[in-house]
């Protein structure tokens, strides 16, 4: 599945751009008013793309003075480039369907976004789908500029067959604590079974803590993001464990150092992988595989680990002149029939309170999916902060020198990037 990055850095011209909305007060009261046509971005996942045809169908066979024109996001170097270039051009479609949390609040800062709020019951509907978790999602003013759609909540997929030729117990194998996982690591390593224990990329990208570390920082700490209330939370004990176990990875050759250009896990160069739901049909076929929860230090019980959403959200952009339609059609496309229809054909988890009680049919059709729905009620998001990119990639490069490379004390490095993020994180 081909990931939707987050805002990269994004050119001069957009943060120059920064605070321009694309409308003026009494314009946006009339858009928020007025319906009509509107138009539509996808993500080109082939199955996601099918579910967003299906769902512009049946919309549009009930609507003829409101149709959906919809297309797949154009290509660039980055779908977030593309985002915010739209957004400073003036013509962003109206809703695209893959907004990654963490680039709202570059989106916000360049005027681009609509907040929900403005609409009548929209903070109630988004609440009500999405429970608790909804939290996450706001803004730090306090409104939704994002409505919670779908998760891939990231867990460890494991390859029996691998783990059976390393003389591991391929069924139940024993990963719950740092000290199991390693154990494990040194087997399969030390077997020949595979060349790396697990290969999460070593590259510099702001995003790659979202499949190693983080998920794990998640778990450790009962819920914790990388900011909160301002302040970075990764210089911690329970930070600095979960470095440590990374470290113990890369120091001992268990997790390469080196990319790999391919997929490790499917290609059976890796035992185990960091990924979410959509990865089952993807390796389904390829590797006969098992999941687990990520470790703890100490071996907290499954259904108290929490992980990284991985989600992707659905947002309304300010250029939209029909948004009272755009609205509507959020509604739709998130409704209980349409989060079916998006589980059916994806596989992954609709933002959804109590997923297994709302599509049983489903999760007794499908029992590989179960611990994915359940895994989804407890997930962790990238913190809405200002200055999220930079945060993450400054997180990153200090990760990457000490745990990954080994070029400075982790301590140092945390210490250093904790002083720079708490500043970002200010707003300055």
């Amino acid at each position: 599945m081909k990931r939707i990055l987050p805002a990269a850095l994004l050119p001069l011209a957009l943060v120059l751009a920064a605070g321009c909305d694309g409308q003026g007060g009494g314009d946006a009261s009339q858009a928020n008013a007025a319906k009509g046509e509107i138009t539509i971005w996808l993500s080109n996942n082939p199955e996601e793309l099918a579910w967003g045809k299906a769902m512009v169908e049946q919309w549009n066979g009930a609507h003829a003075d409101q149709k959906i024109t919809a297309q797949e996001i154009p290509a660039g170097k980055t779908s977030e480039e593309v985002i915010g270039a739209a957004i400073t051009a003036g013509n962003a479609p109206c809703l695209i369907f893959n907004t990654s949390p963490a680039a709202v609040p570059g989106f916000q800062k360049q005027g681009g976004l609509v907040p929900l709020d403005t609409f009548d019951g929209a903070a109630k509907y988004i609440s009500d789908r999405t429970g608790t978790t909804a939290e996450q999602y706001k803004s730090p003013d306090g409104k939704f500029y994002q409505l919670p759609w779908k998760s891939n909540p990231v867990m460890i997929f494991y390859n029996k067959d691998l783990f059976a030729k390393a003389g591991l117990d391929p069924e139940k194998p024993a990963l719950s604590t740092y000290d199991d996982f390693l154990a494990a690591a040194r087997k399969i390593k030390s077997s020949g079974a595979a060349p790396a224990a697990i290969y999460p990329a070593p590259s510099s990208e702001f995003f790659q803590p979202w499949f190693d570390f983080y998920p794990l920082f998640a778990a450790e700490t009962g819920g914790k993001q990388l900011v909160d209330n301002g302040k970075a939370q990764f210089n911690s004990p329970e930070g600095q464990k979960v470095a440590a176990f990374w470290k113990t990875l890369y120091d001992e050759g268990l997790a390469p150092k080196e990319a790999y250009n391919g997929d490790s896990f499917a290609d059976q160069k890796a035992a185990m992988a960091i990924v979410g739901p959509w990865a089952i049909s993807v390796y389904g076929s390829k590797v006969k595989w098992g999941a687990v929860p990520v470790p703890t230090s100490t071996a907290k019980p499954a259904e108290q680990i929490k992980t990284f959403s991985d989600a992707k959200n659905v947002a309304m952009y300010s250029a939209c002149k029909n948004r009272a339609t755009a609205w509507e059609v959020m509604k739709f496309a998130t409704s209980k029939e349409q989060d079916g229809e998006l589980l059916n054909k994806t596989g992954q988890m609709p933002l959804r309170t109590d997923l297994q009680a709302a599509y049983p049919d489903y999760f007794t059709k499908n029992p590989a999916y179960t611990q994915f729905a359940a895994q989804a009620g407890r997930t962790v998001e990238v913190p809405n902060v200002p200055n999220s990119v930079a945060i993450w990639q400054t997180f990153r490069d200090a990760y990457s020198q000490s745990v990954i490379f080994g070029k400075q004390p982790v301590n140092d490095a945390f210490a250093g990037a904790e002083s720079k993020v708490n500043q970002l994180a200010s707003g300055s």
